[in-house]
């Protein structure tokens, strides 16, 4: 039974959404960061352990199989970065993508945030939907980006 926020369910045309870090296929999840997605190629099997100990994970499922995934990193008070959101391809075209964004965006812990951003190069058809838009002062902000080593 799920009870606790941190345990969160939402159900919808036989396919299921949970917060639920127990119910992770953490192989798949790694799989397809490290070997398919274009933003994490080559990610270490460690960085993908402590990157999901240390957020809010969504796993979408469909019939016990993992087929979806994103993560939010948060202070749950001001400001959440929505990250590393997939859905397999067999699995795509059914508005999952569009209903796990809708969920996390609604999950209870996320609630009254002032700021959310992400990082895409192929799906702001799919993030504008949400209220997404690029940032409006680019220049006030900054970054460190040091890539993978790839092993």
């Amino acid at each position: 039974m799920h009870t606790a926020i941190n345990d969160a369910v939402f159900l919808k045309k036989g396919f299921e959404i949970s917060t639920d870090k127990d119910l992770l296929d953490f192989q798949m999840i790694y799989s397809y960061l490290s070997d398919e997605s274009y933003w994490s190629k080559g990610i270490s099997v460690e960085k993908v352990r402590r990157s999901i100990e240390n957020s809010i994970c969504f796993g979408v499922y469909h019939h016990g199989r993992q087929v979806g995934f994103a993560r939010i990193i948060t202070d749950k008070a001001t400001f959440a970065y929505l990250c590393d959101v997939f859905i397999l391809d067999d699995f795509r075209g059914q508005g999952l993508s569009k209903w796990l964004i809708q969920t996390i965006l609604a999950h209870a812990e996320l609630q009254g945030l002032r700021r959310w951003s992400l990082a895409t190069a192929d799906a702001h058809g799919l993030y504008s939907q949400f209220g997404f838009m690029p940032l409006t002062s680019p220049e006030n902000w900054m970054g460190i980006y040091t890539p993978f080593k790839v092993d």
